[in-house]
């Protein structure tokens, strides 16, 4: 299962916190507008890039792609690059304790 791509979450958590701010701004002039519009734009960044595809990911896929061949970046244990890049395993951890406590 990809944890990246849930375009849908980025759509609705963007639009709340847009009309959310929206509510309490009410811009009026240019400048405020300008400004307000830095902000959702910010907004749909962060979320971007939360829910949808992380942008050192698609910056970096191609050298990734090349270096690491059997790597799924889709996969949420990918989106950990010093961890992919350097062979670490922070996640073992909490699987073998998943697995002690069943």
């Amino acid at each position: 299962m990809t944890i990246y791509g849930l375009w849908s979450l980025v759509i609705i958590n963007s639009a709340v916190f847009i009309i959310f701010a929206f509510s309490f701004t009410k811009p009026k002039t240019p400048r405020d507008w300008r400004s307000f519009g830095a902000f959702s734009a910010f907004i749909v960044a962060l979320f971007t890039e939360m829910y949808g595809f992380p942008l050192t990911i698609y910056l970096l896929s191609g050298w990734l792609g090349s270096h690491y061949p059997g790597v799924d970046f889709m996969s949420h244990d990918a989106g950990h690059l010093l961890e992919v890049m350097f062979g670490w395993r922070a996640n073992t951890i909490s699987l073998s304790s998943s697995s002690i406590c069943d």
